[in-house]
């Protein structure tokens, strides 16, 4: 009997149902079918946490399929797979047949099981908050006083440590002294810097850090919805106000009320949308889609945008009064990449929580593997990090040091990707073609080395050398294994220029 979770995917066409139970059948144990008549035999014997159901069937439709299912076995989180997006279809979807998520035709396998397993944690969250309620009616003082104990205990993480990991010497720490500076004062606050770069954990700081801590504190990205979608999310609806809205639906600042709303890519909503936030800004008031009444809320609202608004609003983009009442204070959060002596030390409280979460114990990383962790040029950020170490935990030994040689080869160069190293070698790139073609061949010489871990003949051979050219050319370069990270540099690096 299998401990994996259950997963019911069902898809009238058969090569992309192999495909799917494929991709699926490592972490999740799947039961297949191409009808949804056999869908209901499964989820009557089966205990199923997860269904995934194609939009087109050719007896139902995927939403109608998945509101059946939602009256039968709520429970169970319901996705859907679709080669299109209507807005009208999503809201269906999302108030009628209580859909988890849209995948869309093509789907990544990677992103796919990631938003499996997210799936599976909340059908897990939904059995604990039944249990949770259970308690509340018998003992409803107690379960207060975990709530509030909980809350307690991540107001006081954030205020010891900011839950921003970084070095004594960091950029980050100006930083960090302005988020606390303002935390307490309840101004609104424009969070900026690239992708990746750890705007959300910024804003859960200063939440946790304000007047505010023992409120709700709730995300929305504004970039990932059409208006319709996002106003209703945002502001709520009165149930007939628009095809499928079937019930009434709170909104988000409804639900924060007296806490702090997070607006994720706001740089990203429309024109006609940004009317209507600023007037919610200036008024303290939402009007929920359909409604005749206005309702009075209390928030702070906490703004993020990887985009200059600056220049949004000199181009006539971004509206310059909402502007200026999203960004009472301002904050530009540093890339990864300005922060390099950061990077060794969140790689490894990185790597204790990947190892944590995946079940798989690991001794730490080599300083070697930290040393290319280091010189790489991270252009996704801390998230492109993160993803990278469960990568190299994944497949690392379980027990053992992780080492280098299962880092991805664009790290072990220590570029972002080809082309950008191509664009340094052949594009104005600094020094005489010898410097350059050296440049290059120490970096090649270097990535070789490390993932054969070391082995000069298993290098040697792959690189076509024999292991003493090899040995001289590494004594040429300056290559050697790293030991430390005493020495900044990039080997490969020190080796162009001297």
């Amino acid at each position: 009997m299998t401990d994996l979770p259950t997963v019911l995917v069902i898809d009238d066409e058969p090569r992309s149902l192999e495909s799917l139970e494929r991709i699926l059948s490592d972490q999740f144990d799947v039961k297949t079918t191409m009808s949804t008549a056999d869908a209901e035999q499964i989820l009557e014997e089966e205990w199923v946490r997860v269904v995934l159901c194609d939009q087109r069937m050719p007896d139902i439709t995927g939403v109608d399929f998945l509101r059946q299912v939602r009256e039968r076995w709520p429970e169970t989180v319901r996705m859907i797979i679709s080669g299109y997006t209507d807005a009208e279809d999503i809201i269906r979807g999302v108030n009628d047949a209580g859909i988890y998520q849209y995948i869309t035709k093509p789907w990544h396998p990677e992103n796919l099981v990631l938003s499996l397993r997210n799936a599976v944690k909340v059908f897990d969250l939904q059995r604990e908050n039944e249990l949770l309620n259970t308690e509340l009616k018998v003992s409803s003082d107690r379960a207060e006083t975990v709530v509030t104990r909980r809350r307690e205990q991540m107001r006081d993480n954030y205020r010891r440590e900011d839950g921003i990991i970084r070095g004594q010497d960091s950029p980050m720490n100006a930083i960090c002294d302005k988020l606390a500076q303002v935390a307490p004062y309840d101004v609104s606050v424009l969070l900026m810097g690239e992708s990746g770069t750890g705007k959300e954990l910024a804003a859960r700081a200063l939440h946790y850090n304000s007047l505010r801590w023992n409120k709700p504190f709730v995300v929305e990205n504004c970039g990932a919805l059409p208006d319709e979608l996002l106003e209703s999310e945002l502001f709520g609806h009165k149930r007939g106000a628009f095809t499928g809205a079937v019930n009434d639906h709170m909104g988000l600042f409804e639900r924060a009320d007296g806490g702090t709303v997070f607006l994720d890519e706001v740089g990203d909503i429309s024109p006609a949308f940004q009317v209507k936030l600023l007037r919610v800004l200036q008024e303290g008031e939402i009007r929920p889609v359909g409604a005749k009444r206005t309702r009075t809320v209390d928030v702070r609202v906490i703004a993020a945008t990887n985009k200059n608004l600056e220049e949004e609003v000199r181009a006539g983009r971004f509206r310059d009064d909402l502007y200026y009442r999203l960004a009472v204070v301002s904050v530009e959060l540093p890339a990864l990449r300005q922060r390099k002596d950061d990077v060794p030390i969140i790689a490894r409280e990185l790597i204790q929580k990947q190892s944590a979460s995946l079940g798989k114990p690991v001794t730490g990383i080599s300083n070697e593997a930290l040393q290319c962790l280091r010189n790489y040029h991270w252009p996704g950020n801390v998230r492109e990090l993160q993803n990278e170490l469960q990568h190299l935990v994944v497949m690392g030994d379980e027990g053992a040091v992780l080492g280098a040689d299962q880092l991805n080869p664009r790290i072990l160069r220590g570029a972002p990707d080809e082309g950008q190293e191509d664009a340094a070698i052949f594009d104005g790139g600094n020094g005489t073609l010898k410097e350059r073609i050296e440049n290059l061949e120490a970096r090649i010489l270097q990535e070789a080395l490390i993932r054969n871990r070391w082995n000069k003949s298993k290098a040697a051979r792959e690189l076509g050398l024999s292991r003493v050219g090899l040995r001289g050319k590494l004594e040429r370069y300056g290559l050697e294994k790293v030991e430390s990270l005493d020495d900044k540099e990039d080997p490969a690096v020190k080796a162009a220029k001297g």
